[in-house]
């Protein structure tokens, strides 16, 4: 009988050795840290971090009726657990980590999103040489953000929006070199940013609503995507070389302070779908040399600028452009017809304007017969605030406002008949 089982004991034991696993040591010792360290009237009934019991093995235990979630192990050699995964639920936790020995060198994904952890980043980060996904969005740490963290030379995804950080950006950055999104938005970061170019990978970056200044950098990776700086202070022009940037589909500069010329090379960009610069203090709009006729943009909001000049006939060339918004600048002129068509009865193979909003500029004559004739549900068109010869309000896009004053209207140049 013995002779017979023989040959399936391999099978035997690499089906029970998972079940014999054991926790180690290290890592049991760094969830009770995380645990002990914790705020106990912030950790709710039935949450993840409620069920962590230490009279049993984490690991062994895990998905039972103790350490219900909160953490994933694998069995990484000679039959030991390690801890590769930690991820928090969403229950209002509230700590200090710093205190916390951060020792889990088998971890991939740290996620404490959306609860209340204050304080510092520590330094223990470091330890976390596996690490794949650092998520601390959604919560309260401040201060500045460790060099050390520049370490983590496996991190694709580093998630530090929604806190309270500030400094600048650590040089240290360069060093993760396998980084894809970089998620920095809503935080109190300020100086310069710093250039990214070295990122091979990087293919998202969101830096908004920061305290960010001086030049936009003229370098960032190939590999770029979508790239988001709203609501900072960067000054000076839109460096053109963002035209080179092959696979860029959004772009969102909007709520700063750049000025000078909108580059051509936005307009004939072959993936850019998205162009967002509302809210800066450009003065033109550079023609591409292509008339708009390869570009891939669907939207374009250049509104609350200080732009001079007439409406740029390429925008009504662009073949997917749907949404277009010029708002509140100082264009003058009258308006092409060619917005009036590519808004009320486009081309074949033209996307039609479902989105015209030109208020608030200092346009005149008479409004072309074909948004005259365009029903209210048809298009959203906006015309108020300018020079135009009529705009009765009547007519669904020129309510909102009335037209500007004669002696306004003169003032900015144009000879109102």
């Amino acid at each position: 009988m013995a002779s017979l089982l023989l040959p399936l004991f391999p099978l035997l034991m690499a089906l029970l050795l998972p079940l014999q696993a054991k926790t180690h040591w290290e890592d049991t010792q760094v969830l009770k840290q995380l645990k002990n360290a914790l705020d106990p009237t912030s950790i709710p009934s039935g949450s993840c971090l409620e069920s962590w019991d230490f009279s049993l093995d984490p690991c062994d235990n895990l998905f039972g009726h103790k350490f219900t979630c909160g953490f994933r192990c694998d069995v990484v050699v000679s039959g030991v657990s390690r801890v590769t995964d930690l991820t928090l639920d969403h229950a209002g936790y509230s700590a200090s980590i710093s205190s916390v020995f951060w020792n889990l060198p088998f971890l991939q994904s740290l996620d404490f999103s959306n609860n209340f952890f204050y304080g510092p980043i520590p330094d223990s980060f470091s330890n976390l040489t596996r690490l794949r996904s650092l998520t601390l969005s959604a919560n309260s740490f401040s201060g500045e953000v460790p060099p050390s963290i520049g370490s983590l030379s496996a991190l694709e995804e580093l998630y530090l929006n929604g806190n309270g950080f500030n400094g600048s950006v650590p040089a240290s950055f360069v060093g993760l070199v396998s980084l894809k999104r970089l998620e920095l938005q809503s935080n109190g970061f300020a100086g310069a940013f710093p250039d990214l170019g070295v990122f091979k990978n990087l293919y998202y970056l969101d830096g908004s609503d920061n305290g960010f200044s001086g030049e936009l950098p003229a370098g960032f990776p190939a590999s770029l995507v979508q790239l988001s700086m709203r609501n900072n202070s960067f000054e000076g022009v839109v460096p053109s070389s963002i035209g080179d940037l092959g696979n860029l589909q959004v772009v969102d500069l909007s709520h700063n302070r750049f000025s000078g010329s909108v580059p051509a090379a936005l307009f004939e960009h072959p993936s850019l779908e998205q162009l967002t610069l509302s809210f800066n203090q450009f003065s033109a709009v550079e023609t591409p040399n292509s008339s708009g006729a390869r570009s891939s943009l669907i939207a374009v909001d250049l509104s609350d600028n200080e732009i001079t000049g007439f409406l740029p006939p390429f925008l009504a060339l662009m073949p997917k452009l749907s949404a277009l918004s010029l708002e509140n600048n100082n264009f003058t002129g009258m308006i092409p017809v060619l917005y009036a068509f590519k808004t009320a009865n486009p081309e074949p193979g033209m996307s039609p304007l479902v989105r015209l909003l030109l208020g608030g500029n200092y346009l005149f004559g008479p409004i072309p017969e074909p948004l005259r004739l365009m029903k209210p549900d048809s298009a959203t068109v906006t015309l108020a605030g300018n020079c135009l010869f009529r705009c009765p309000t009547f007519l669904f896009f020129c309510q909102g406002g009335e037209q500007k004053s004669s002696a306004e209207c003169r003032s900015a140049g144009p000879v109102i008949p």
